[in-house]
C-alpha cells in the first residue's frame, strides 16, 4: 500500500508538470455501511475487515471467542450481509480511457455494484478482482457490495453436483462445523478444523481502489533469479505484466538498474493492446560480487536496491522500486547408496540445508485481526527458536505481503501450500476457472519472495486417496483420481511451470515425489518413508520410544496436544469453565478423544495432579500437558535430527522436521508451541534447544546409551563431549566424563559416544535407573558450544529423590512476568507433578 501512496504521488506530480499523466488512484478503505439480509441489522465497520469484527467493534457482540461464541454467533454467518457507502470521484472521469474498480480480496461470494448496476461477481477469496467501471463511474457515486452467506452457497453449489458426490461432505461433529467447504474456495479451516472454529466470515479483506489510466497501465511487477554455472553468472527473469488500453502497439524503453551490483541495461519493449507482457533478462556484472540470501543460521538474507524505469512514448513514464535477492533452490531426489528409494532434500545456494521449523495456520480466524505487530512477533519467535522454515498449511490462506516480507529479512524458508486440505475437490469447468485465476494470481504475487522455496499442490488428499478416508467404492475411484490430476497437474501444475521456473512444485504432502509421479501422480503409500515427505501422528504409543517414530527423509507433519496456559485461558472463559472435564473444555477440544490422550501420553511417565483445589487441580493439569507435549516432540524431533546422515535397514537420511503446529488461531487445546497471541509454550522454549545448530542427542537401545553429535555448521568441528550423571536430590554431579577429540563433520549427525547404561551406574557408583539422570552438552574452541541435553534413565513418576522445585521470581517490571516463568519451568519445574 506504501508503495502505492508513493507510486501515486510521483504521478501526480508528472501530470501537473504537462507530462502524460501516470493512473490516478483512489482509495476506498475506511468506513463502509452494512447490514444483514432483512436490515434489522445496520452499522459502520471497517473495511478491510469483516462482519464479525464490525459487530464486535460497535459492541452489538461479546468477543467472538470468549466460551461458546462460536455457536451463540453461528447466525452472523448464515446471513447474508452487504457492505455500502457513497465515495466522490477526486478526478475528472472523462480525462482517463478505463476506470477499474479493484479488490486485493473479498471474502467470498459477493455482487458489485456500483450506482445500482451490477458490473461484477465474485466467488474465490483468494483472486483479485478487477472491473471495468468506466461506463457507470460518476462524481459522485454508491457503491455496494452484496455478499451470500458461504454456507449456503457451499450447500448450493454442492447441490448442483448432482453427477458424483464431492466427499466429506461435513466436518467430524466434535468440531463443530459446517459443510461442504470444499465447493467454495475460501479459506477451508474456516468452517472450522480439528484445532480451530468455525466462523465462516464474510467481508472485504483486503485493499480497495479505483484505478484510472491512460496508455496501458503495470498491474505485476516480479523478478525470479537463476544462475548458469557454465557461465558462472547470476540473471534476473524480470516480469512485468500490463494491461494496455491503446487501440495501437506501445513501443517504449525499460531501463533496469542495479547500483551495487554495477548492473544498468536498457531494453525495447514493444507491448500489444490487451494484457501484454514484458520478461527481460537481465545479465548481473560478472565483476560485482553477488551476496546471496541464505535462510537463518546459514548465512545473510542480503538484497538489493533495483529501480525499474518504464519509459513507454509520449513521456508516459512508470518508476517500480524493489529489492532483488539471489538464491538457488533445487529438491533432490535421487538414488541414495544402500538403500532403495529417493532423497528427498534442499540444496539451498547448492548447500544440503537441513530443514527445522514448524506449520504455519491462520494466526486469526478474523484476517483484519492479524496485524503487523502480531506477524512480527510470532515470525520474531520462529527464528529465536533456532528454526529456519515454515511451512504454510494448504487449508489456511495464502498470507498477507507483509508475512513474507518479514520472512524474507528473517531468513525463513517457506514451503508454500496451494489452499486445498483433508478433502476431495470438483473440477467442473467453472470451478476450475476460478482455480486458475487464484493461481496464477498467488504465483504472480509472491514468486518475487526469496523465501518461498517450494509449491505443493495441496495437503494430505493424494493420502485421502491412497487410504480411502471417504469410502469410496472401488468401482467408483477412478473418477476421483482423474479429477486429482486434472486439478493439481493438469492445472495447477501447468501454471505454476508456466509462472515460475525458480522453485520446485509438488502435487501433495505428504507425497513420494517422483516415485508418485511414475504411478500416475498418485502414490499406493504416500508415507512410503523411502520417499518424498511423511506426515506421522501416534497418541497410543510410549512417545518416548524413538522406535516408533518413521526414520523418514523429511517429516513435515508430526506432533502432540497440549492446553494453553490458564493466562490465556482465562480471557475467554468464566469460573465453571476452569475444569478438564467442564463443557467449556469439552467443547474446545475439536480432536475426537484430546483430551483424554494427553493425560494417557502424560500418565505414561508423570504422575497424573491430584490436588483437591479444583483451580489448582486444573491449572496443574494443563500445566502437565505442556510438560508431555514438549517432552514428546522433543524425542521425536531429535530422532529425525540424528537421522540425517545415517541409512538404517534402508531408511535415512531425515532431512526436515517441521512438527504440527507453530501457532494458534484461538484459546484451545492444540498441538501449537505458540499459543494464541504468541506466548511461548513449554514446546517453543524446548525446539530453541532441540533445534540448536550444534547439539548432542542421546538415546537408549536394548540397554546402551548412545549420543550423537548434530551439526549444521559449514565447518568442521574439534570438540569434546562433557557427560554427566546427577541424583535427582542434588544439583551436584556424581561423575563427569570428558571425551575430547570428538570431530563433527559439518551438517552431519554421527555417533560419538556409546556405554552400557548399567556400566556408567557402577563406573559412577550409588545411582539406580530411579535415582539419577545423564545430562550431556558438547564444547569447541572459543564461544562455541552446545545446549546442554539429557537422557532420563527411568519415568519421572519413578524418580526417586526428585522434590517439588524451590522456585522464586522477583521483577521491577511486574509486565515482564509472565515472559519469565514460562522459561524457568520449562528448565526446572517439574517436581511438583511427581
Amino acid at each position: 500500500m506504501l508503495l502505492l501512496l508513493l507510486l501515486a504521488a510521483c504521478w501526480g506530480r508528472g501530470a501537473l508538470s504537462g507530462s502524460p499523466p501516470g493512473p490516478a488512484v483512489h482509495s476506498l478503505r475506511g468506513g463502509w455501511w452494512l447490514g444483514n439480509g432483512n436490515g434489522s441489522v445496520v452499522l459502520k465497520g471497517d473495511v478491510p475487515g469483516c462482519v464479525h469484527t464490525a459487530l464486535l467493534r460497535q459492541g452489538l457482540i461479546q468477543d467472538p471467542y470468549y466460551r461458546f461464541n462460536d455457536l451463540t454467533y453461528r447466525w452472523i454467518s448464515l446471513d447474508n450481509w452487504t457492505y455500502s457507502r457513497i465515495f466522490k470521484t477526486p478526478f475528472d472521469v472523462s480525462k482517463w480511457q478505463k476506470v477499474n474498480l479493484v479488490f486485493e480480496g473479498v471474502d467470498t461470494v459477493a455482487q458489485i455494484l456500483i450506482n445500482n448496476v451490477t458490473v461484477g461477481r465474485t466467488d474465490n477469496m483468494f483472486n483479485r478482482y478487477s472491473f471495468d467501471i468506466t461506463s457507470v463511474i460518476k462524481e459522485v457515486n454508491f457503491i455496494e457490495v452484496r455478499f451470500l452467506s458461504a454456507i449456503s452457497y457451499a450447500a448450493e453449489q454442492s447441490r448442483s453436483h448432482r453427477a458424483y458426490r464431492v466427499p466429506p461432505q461435513c466436518p467430524p461433529p466434535v468440531q463443530k462445523g459446517e459443510c461442504h467447504v470444499n465447493f467454495i474456495r475460501k479459506e477451508q479451516s474456516s468452517f472450522s478444523w480439528d484445532w480451530g472454529p468455525s466462523f465462516p466470515t464474510q467481508g472485504i479483506w483486503k485493499d480497495v481502489r479505483i484505478e484510472a489510466y491512460n496508455l496501458c497501465h503495470l498491474i505485476y511487477f516480479t523478478s525470479t533469479p537463476s544462475y548458469v554455472k557454465s557461465a558462472q553468472q547470476w540473471s534476473l527473469e524480470i516480469e512485468s505484466v500490463f494491461d494496455v488500453v491503446s487501440s495501437k502497439p506501445v513501443v517504449g524503453l525499460v531501463t533496469v538498474n542495479i547500483p551495487k551490483l554495477q548492473t544498468q541495461q536498457t531494453y525495447t519493449t514493444e507491448l500489444p493492446p490487451g494484457e501484454g507482457r514484458i520478461v527481460l533478462l537481465v545479465n548481473i556484472n560478472k565483476s560485482a560480487t553477488v551476496q546471496t540470501w541464505w535462510p537463518s543460521g546459514h548465512g545473510n538474507q542480503t538484497g538489493y536496491d533495483m529501480t525499474t524505469t518504464f519509459n513507454m512514448g509520449a513521456g508516459y513514464k512508470i518508476e517500480k522500486f524493489s529489492k532483488a535477492y539471489f538464491r538457488t533452490v533445487e529438491l533432490v531426489e535421487e538414488p541414495i547408496p544402500g538403500s532403495p528409494g529417493l532423497s528427498f532434500y534442499f540444496r539451498i545456494n547448492g548447500l544440503p540445508v537441513f530443514f527445522k521449523g514448524s506449520n504455519w495456520i491462520p494466526a486469526d480466524a478474523f484476517q483484519d485481526r492479524v496485524s503487523s505487530d502480531m506477524l512480527k512477533l510470532i515470525l520474531q519467535s520462529t527464528v529465536d527458536a533456532n528454526m529456519n522454515a515454515l511451512r504454510v498449511w494448504g487449508g489456511g490462506v495464502y498470507e498477507q505481503d507483509e508475512f513474507y516480507d518479514i520472512c524474507d529479512e528473517l531468513g525463513i524458508m517457506i514451503w508454500q501450500d496451494f489452499m486445498f486440505a483433508c478433502a476431495l475437490y470438483p473440477t467442473d469447468q467453472n470451478y476450475l476457472e476460478s482455480v486458475r485465476a487464484e493461481v496464477t494470481h498467488q504465483v504472480k504475487r509472491l514468486k518475487s519472495h526469496p523465501c518461498i522455496i517450494l509449491w505443493s499442490g495441496n495437503n494430505e488428499n493424494e493420502a485421502a486417496i491412497a487410504g480411502n478416508w471417504f469410502s469410496i467404492p472401488h468401482d467408483k475411484m477412478e473418477v476421483y483420481i482423474l479429477d486429482y490430476v486434472k486439478l493439481y497437474v493438469k492445472n495447477i501444475q501447468e501454471i505454476v511451470i508456466a509462472e515460475d521456473k525458480s522453485r520446485p512444485y509438488i502435487t501433495s504432502s505428504p507425497t513420494n515425489g517422483k516415485e508418485s509421479v511414475k504411478e500416475s501422480w498418485l502414490s499406493q503409500n504416500p508415507y512410503d518413508t523411502h520417499y518424498g515427505d511423511t506426515h506421522f501422528y501416534d497418541y497410543l504409543s510410549d512417545c518416548w520410544n524413538w522406535t516408533v517414530y518413521p526414520k523418514t527423509r523429511f517429516a513435515s507433519e508430526y506432533g502432540f496436544q497440549s492446553w494453553p496456559s490458564f493466562s490465556t485461558l482465562e480471557k475467554v472463559s468464566s469460573t465453571e469453565d476452569w475444569s478438564y472435564t467442564s463443557n467449556f473444555s469439552l467443547h474446545r477440544q475439536h480432536h475426537a478423544a484430546g483430551n483424554d490422550q494427553m493425560l494417557y501420553q502424560a500418565g505414561l511417565h508423570f504422575k497424573l495432579p491430584q490436588n483437591t483445589d479444583s483451580l489448582k487441580l486444573f491449572k496443574d493439569t494443563i500445566y502437565l500437558t505442556q510438560v508431555m507435549q514438549a517432552q514428546c516432540i522433543k524425542a521425536e524431533t531429535e530422532f529425525y535430527r540424528r537421522s540425517r546422515s545415517e541409512i538404517i535397514n534402508g531408511e535415512g537420511h531425515t532431512m526436515g522436521s517441521l512438527y504440527w503446529q507453530l501457532n494458534d488461531i484461538w484459546q484451545a487445546p492444540s498441538w501449537a508451541s505458540l499459543e494464541y497471541g504468541g506466548k511461548w509454550k513449554m514446546l517453543h522454549y524446548f525446539a530453541q534447544h532441540f533445534f540448536a545448530p550444534l547439539l548432542p542427542v542421546g538415546y537408549e537401545d536394548d540397554g546402551v546409551l548412545y549420543i550423537y553429535g548434530v551439526s549444521d555448521l559449514h565447518s568442521d568441528c574439534e570438540l569434546t563431549l562433557q557427560v554427566t550423571l546427577h541424583r535427582w536430590s542434588s544439583m551436584e554431579p556424581v561423575c563427569t566424563l570428558a571425551k575430547e577429540g570428538v570431530t563433527l563433520k559439518a551438517g552431519s549427525a554421527a555417533p560419538i559416544y556409546k556405554e552400557p547404561i548399567n556400566d556408567l551406574l557402577k563406573r559412577c557408583g550409588n545411582c539406580t535407573r530411579q535415582s539419577c539422570v545423564v545430562t550431556f552438552y558438547l564444547m569447541g574452541k572459543g564461544e562455541l558450544r552446545s545446549p546442554g541435553n539429557y537422557h532420563f534413565l527411568a519415568s519421572l513418576k519413578d524418580a526417586v529423590g526428585l522434590e517439588k522445585a524451590q522456585l522464586s521470581v522477583s521483577t521491577s517490571h511486574p509486565e515482564l512476568l509472565s515472559l519469565v516463568l514460562p522459561s524457568l519451568s520449562a528448565v526446572g519445574g517439574w517436581g511438583w507433578c511427581l
